[in-house]
């Protein structure tokens, strides 16, 4: 069979190019058997050789890329680089000879009969045919086929020469095949590669937002909580801040209420992982897609959204969400994280937290809360506001089925048994009750408490206002209540705003103190905070008046004070009561105060100068005692040291310093606790976000003064209330003492007193208030004037009974002064009167007793015994009361040096007679009457002392 290569027209070539048979890797061929040389010869088949070509031979005309001598069709065409061969390539001719040689004749593979001729044909034009694009014809022709664009060219038909080209030819036969709508559809091939690649990305995703997204802090609304007040018995006093949130701990949430919320929210919480990508992935496409907001998260993931991350509902909150949760649930174990789901979860009726809700719906705390009321708070998570049955009564049945839903699923979970489910019944939350923020008393304590804890530096603003904190106060509700009802009753029940102007200023303010302890019990700030802003139990602007002058007694006490004529200050000590008396013994410039209403008393002992509140006196004995003293006695017993004109002049024993109630309640009780002084204070514990404690400082009461002094103070201020100005505070039917002041105007009223159990102030005051200026309170409540023994005491006595109510009466135990314990008359004792130094003259005249005077005040004592004709006072009336007769003065001035003659001056019973100096003998004294000032017949000599009348303005 012979090889040729035909064209298109089926024409034999024998000039084709040879190529080398399949498999032969470009080695020469093998020999030819005999004769077969021979034959190709014979029949004229060019390049047919004896046997193979050396490698270093030319190629032989016809190969490929080498022009034969006629330039036929072996030559390469113009402008085309001519293929170079591998060396050692056998020629086309060469390997068709050689497989004719082996070829069978008519039949591929076996040899081919001599004198037969396979041939190999291009045929332009023809189509790729079946396998691999080669058959054979029946007249036995070995034949290849290639597209039109190929015809001619020999050298194109050639097999890939390498791998690239090998996967080129059969990616072009697959498309090939692949026509029509097959072509638009991806292969299996660009189906795999594309799922690989998204999970390729997914996973790339997730390494990387793990390792980007970190777990913030905590957002600001998540940890804003309020501070909460308590009473001392643990009820609610106040609430402070905009957010009402109360964290606790896990352990302060019953079971029941933990048990319930797992029931309603996340019932696998404690066996599943920090997500549920079913729940969350449906949650994020349906935000996406606009269909609505959607939860269905777990209880890490609300409690991430809840503490870490804002509220709004997007797809970056959610993968945020989704990364911290998975972080958080490895950093915090189950309980932590429940724990703080509880505290910022949403229950409406602006209750932040369970502790919150617990409150707002039953009224009660976490802990208290049973499976009942747990479920129905639990039923809320899911629609807070819908679900209040009390505010939407409609959506009950809504709210019941909801109830329902969480009290099977913790019989499901075994939290629950089924006798109590059976028995469960729909706990009713209370009414709402609108916040009442710091309206009434509120306001003022809560701001008492504050300034205690940021004065005394226990905590300051900032912490305060971060919250969080639960208050415990010493203030006991039963006896603030009646505080509010005494004022209530006594000052504001009475006042006719419409009709009286000067009711518009009055104001009232109180503390009640525990004297063991310094425990605050009970404070009034004013009517109500939300209309009335200053505390008027903690100001500083309003003078204490006359309540300060037992503190000039206890520091004469303490520090052993002698008058100028060197007499021990005592409670029977004899001072000039005259008004407008000149002090002695002051260095700084005159000063002679004015007694209330220009009373002048005479001679008075300082029990009956503190019972009638003589200033003369109390000034002389400040001077006496020594103003450095006084104050830093004050001082020791209570007053702050800044208090405003707490100054060290001889005034200083009139009140003009401008202590607070409260400040003024914590002097006294150390009068009451015996002279030992425990620093007030308001708080009894403090914790923080449920467990945390607060130090407190040490208030453990401290020997302030001696027990004497104390003591013999309490003894006097029982008499003011026995028999002096305060008898209206024996209607708290308790052994008392106690101190009555007026402020100058009448612009404050005052009462300080106490009991063996109870020290109590309160002061009554006036100020306008549109310009807060202060204002008298003459013609207030319908009375003339306004003092110490009117409202304020009345108002103490009737507290002081309902606070002390059902506890036994005690009496006081007094350690007293020596001498203090007996009531002496002013007449037998030594005068603290600079001039009542003694002389061997002439005994004086004895003065007889002075008329009672009418209306107010008993007249006193008139007359006296002059010390041997010494240039004393031979007596002092103590005439008349107010718009009365003046008593029959009968006094005899003493003979010698000059006595002082004897003469009523009818009003107020006060002598005007002259102190003569080296006069002769004195006569009686002329008897006064109807208000006429009776004259004295002492003789007339220097030195003449004429007391000065005048209209006294402050008790």
């Amino acid at each position: 069979m012979q090889l040729r290569a035909v064209d298109a027209a089926g024409k034999a070539d024998d000039t084709s190019p040879s190529r080398p048979p399949r498999g032969t890797g470009g080695k020469p061929p093998r020999p030819a058997a005999p004769g077969a040389g021979t034959a190709a010869a014979a029949a004229g088949t060019p390049g047919a050789t004896d046997g193979p070509a050396p490698d270093d031979r030319p190629a032989p005309p016809g190969a490929p890329g080498t022009p034969d001598a006629s330039g036929g069709p072996g030559a390469p065409a113009p402008g085309r680089t001519p293929r170079r061969r591998r060396p050692g390539a056998p020629t086309l001719k060469a390997s068709a000879a050689a497989m004719g040689a082996t070829a069978a004749a008519g039949a591929p593979g076996t040899p081919a009969p001599a004198g037969e001729t396979m041939q190999l044909r291009t045929v332009a034009g023809a189509g790729p045919r079946p396998g691999r694009g080669t058959g054979t014809r029946s007249d036995g022709e070995l034949t290849t086929a290639f597209p039109e664009s190929t015809a001619g060219s020999a050298e194109d038909a050639a097999p890939p020469a390498n791998r690239k080209e090998r996967r080129a030819a059969k990616k072009a036969a697959r498309k090939a095949k692949r026509t029509g709508w097959r072509r638009l559809l991806p292969t299996w091939r660009m189906v795999l590669g594309g799922f690989l690649f998204v999970c390729a990305a997914v996973i790339g995703a997730f390494f990387y937002g793990y390792h980007v997204v970190q777990i913030p802090a905590a957002n600001t609304a998540a940890v804003k909580q309020s501070n909460v007040y308590l009473y001392a018995d643990g009820s609610r006093l106040a609430r402070d801040g905009k957010v009402n949130r109360e964290n606790v701990k896990l352990s302060q949430i019953s079971e029941e209420a933990q048990h319930a919320a797992l029931a309603a929210e996340d019932r696998d919480f404690y066996t599943e992982a920090a997500i549920d990508p079913k729940a969350t992935v449906r949650a994020a496409w349906n935000t996406a897609t606009g269909k609505g907001k959607q939860s269905g998260s777990t209880i890490t993931q609300q409690y991430v959204k809840n503490y870490y991350l804002a509220q709004e509902q997007t797809v970056t909150r959610k993968a945020k969400e989704f990364f911290i949760s998975i972080k958080l649930d490895r950093e915090k174990s189950k309980q932590e994280i429940l724990e703080g789901y509880l505290n910022t979860s949403f229950f409406g009726r602006n209750s932040y937290g369970i502790q919150a809700a617990a409150q707002a719906y039953y009224g009660v705390d976490a802990k208290d809360l049973t499976a009942e009321q747990g479920a129905y708070l639990a039923a809320l998570l899911n629609a807070p506001s819908e679900y209040d049955v009390v505010a939407h009564p409609e959506n009950k049945a809504a709210a019941k089925a909801r109830w329902n839903y969480v009290l099977d699923g913790m019989v499901d979970k075994g939290w629950l048994s089924k006798s109590e489910r059976a028995g469960a019944k729909f706990p009713q939350p209370k009414q709402t009750v609108i916040a009442a923020g710091m309206s009434g008393q509120r306001g003022y304590l809560v701001k008492a408490v504050n300034d205690y804890l940021v004065g005394h530096h226990i905590l300051d603003e900032d912490d305060l206002a971060a919250g969080g904190y639960r208050i415990t106060t010493t203030l006991q509700k039963p006896k603030q209540d009646a505080f509010v009802k005494a004022v209530d009753d006594q000052v504001t029940d009475k006042l006719d705003k419409k009709n009286r102007k000067v009711d518009r200023y009055v104001r009232a303010g109180g503390v009640s103190i525990d004297p063991a302890t310094g425990k605050v019990l009970a404070m009034y700030g004013g009517i109500d905070y939300t209309k009335q802003y200053y505390n008027n139990a903690t100001r500083r602007d309003y003078q204490v008046g006359s309540t300060f002058k037992p503190f000039v007694f206890t520091s004469a006490v303490e520090n052993g004070a002698r008058t100028q004529g060197g007499a021990t200050i005592t409670p029977n000590t004899v001072y000039d009561g005259t008004d407008k008396r000149s002090v002695q013994g002051w260095s700084g410039g005159a000063y002679a105060p004015e007694n209330e209403d220009n009373v002048s008393y005479g001679k008075i002992s300082v029990r009956q100068a503190t019972d009638k509140s003589v200033n003369s006196v109390y000034a002389q004995m400040a001077v006496d005692v020594g103003p450095s003293a006084v104050k830093k006695t004050a001082v020791a017993l209570g007053l702050p040291a800044n208090t405003p004109d707490l100054q060290p002049y001889p005034s200083i024993a009139l009140g003009t310093a401008t202590a607070s109630v409260l400040d003024m309640a914590e002097a006294y009780a150390t009068l009451a606790n015996h002279g030992k002084h425990g620093t007030y204070t308001l708080v009894e514990k403090i914790t923080r976000e449920g467990s945390e404690e607060v130090k407190l400082p040490d208030t453990a009461p401290k020997q302030a003064v001696g027990r004497t002094s104390a003591d013999t103070t309490t003894q006097v201020l029982r008499s003011v209330v026995q028999s002096g100005t305060a008898t209206a505070a024996q209607q708290a039917g308790r052994p008392a003492a106690g101190k009555t002041g007026t402020a100058e105007e009448d612009q404050a009223a005052w009462f300080a007193g106490y009991t063996p159990d109870l020290a109590t102030v309160v002061a009554v005051m006036g100020q306008d208030p549109d310009t807060g200026a202060h204002k008298s309170l003459y013609g207030a409540m319908g009375m003339p004037r306004i003092n110490g023994g009117g409202p304020p005491a009345q108002i103490w006595a009737q507290f002081t009974k309902a606070a002390l109510k059902g506890k036994p009466v005690k009496d006081f135990d007094l350690k007293l002064q020596r001498g203090a314990e007996r009531t002496v008359d002013p007449d037998e004792e030594t005068s603290g009167d600079p001039s009542s130094s003694s002389s061997p003259e002439t005994t004086g005249g004895t003065g007889g007793d002075g008329g009672t005077g009418g209306n107010e005040s008993p007249g006193g004592d008139a007359g006296g015994t002059p010390a041997d004709g010494g240039a004393g006072n031979g007596g002092a009336d103590a005439g008349g009361g107010d718009a009365a007769n003046g008593g029959n003065g009968a006094q005899t001035a003493g003979a010698g040096n000059g006595g002082v003659g004897g003469g009523d001056a009818g009003n107020g019973g006060a002598d005007a007679g002259g102190t003569g100096a080296n006069a002769g003998a004195g006569g009686a004294g002329g008897a006064g009457g109807d208000g006429g000032a009776g004259g004295g017949d002492a003789g007339q000599g220097g030195g003449g002392l004429i007391p000065q009348l005048g209209s006294g303005r402050r008790e």
